[in-house]
């Protein structure tokens, strides 16, 4: 267990060996400096010094992905904060809620989004661009745009006279290791387990399949005689985006034992038990959870709630983020704010800054 500040200096330290150029370091000083990292298993550990600099990558990703979540989750009653704050790679909700599974999997999304934008950047020494070809015909006949000015004979050539070039997506690498270092965390084998380990997966296919095709034309005077065609990373928010709409469609589970191994299948709704026979396995790439989600209006750390009292609230809004439903009822209190600033600065010749004071009255509003 670490407190905030001590996984961000053990973050920061894998930082400063990174960028001070981490391959000409010993892999005795890797396995000290991996040895610090708190909470990591012992195939993190062997990963952390095989490649230092994937497992910095992954960490920066990691961090990304906890802020995609707050971001996500902003005005919500659970707002994804303080859910990273038992190791560098650990999470402490201990329910497997709807909103363990988001955590997992937008954290192993952002964990191959950075690993894939550092291996384009040759940051890490066991990948860099994907240039396997790639049949991309059928996307390069529907972006193409037909200019008004070129002849019939010109258009044919064009659908044909492609390349796959460019920096591409090495997704490859980033997906599998990902997995291998997120993985590597759920050995237990029991249902929670089995949640985290789908959770992950879909966060990583996610990536896969949201990644663009973007081409670039060459020829004389605009024309587009020779395109080269590459896959490029979406951003991490439209990862995010796609994932907060299956959290909202997520997927009540249960496991169960199956040919002599336990494995999850779709949990109908009141019901703990199960028919063997017509059991079904969740889609692959849906979101699941084991527990129904609290309300997380009161505090209860062990629930991974921290209540919504002295949250901010909007009084005039009907939605999730409105005083009404954020306060639980409680009710909320309202502040009035003065605030003061310089506005509308104008350089003077010669030689000074002339501005106005500026005044602001408003009201904020928080939880009871």
């Amino acid at each position: 267990m670490c407190r905030r500040t001590m996984c961000k200096s053990f973050i920061f330290l894998l930082l400063m060996f990174y960028f001070l150029g981490i391959r000409v370091v010993s892999s005795f000083t890797t396995s000290i400096l991996c040895a610090r990292i708190p909470g990591l298993s012992h195939v993190q550990r062997a990963l952390c010094t095989e490649s230092p600099d994937a497992v910095v990558a992954l960490a920066m990703g990691h961090v990304a992905g906890a802020e995609e979540c707050q971001h996500q989750f902003k005005g919500h009653r659970w707002n994804c904060t303080q859910v990273w704050k038992k190791d560098v790679f650990g999470h402490v909700i201990v329910v497997g809620s709807k909103e363990a599974a988001f955590t997992y999997a937008i954290a192993s999304a952002g964990a191959v989004h950075a690993i894939v934008a550092a291996c384009a950047r040759g940051n890490i020494s066991l990948c860099g661009c994907d240039r396997a070809p790639l049949s991309l015909q059928n996307q390069v006949k529907k972006n193409f745009i037909v200019r008004k000015n070129l002849l019939l004979t010109e258009f044919s050539l064009n659908l044909k006279d492609w390349k796959w070039g460019g920096c591409s997506a090495d997704i490859s690498f980033g997906m599998k290791f990902a997995r291998k270092f997120l993985d590597a965390r759920e050995i237990e084998g029991d249902a929670r387990s089995l949640m985290n380990l789908h959770n992950n997966r879909v966060g990583r296919k996610l990536v896969k399949n949201l990644l663009r095709t973007e081409c670039k034309c060459h020829g004389v005077s605009g024309s587009c005689v020779m395109r080269t065609c590459w896959k490029s990373l979406p951003t991490l928010q439209t990862v995010g985006d796609v994932l907060m709409k299956k959290y909202s469609r997520s997927r009540p589970v249960m496991a169960i034992h199956e040919h002599g191994k336990l494995v999850l299948v779709n949990r109908r709704k009141g019901r703990m038990a199960v028919n063997l026979k017509k059991a079904q396995h969740p889609k692959r790439l849906e979101l699941v959870y084991l527990q129904p989600s609290p309300n997380y209006c009161e505090r209860d750390v062990h629930l991974g709630s921290l209540g919504t009292m002295g949250r901010h609230c909007n009084r005039t809004a009907r939605g999730i983020e409105g005083c009404d439903l954020l306060c639980c009822g409680r009710g909320y209190n309202t502040h009035q704010i003065n605030r003061t600033w310089q506005c509308r600065c104008k350089f003077q010749w010669c030689c000074h800054v002339q501005c106005d004071i500026c005044h602001e009255h408003y009201e904020e509003y928080t939880c009871k």
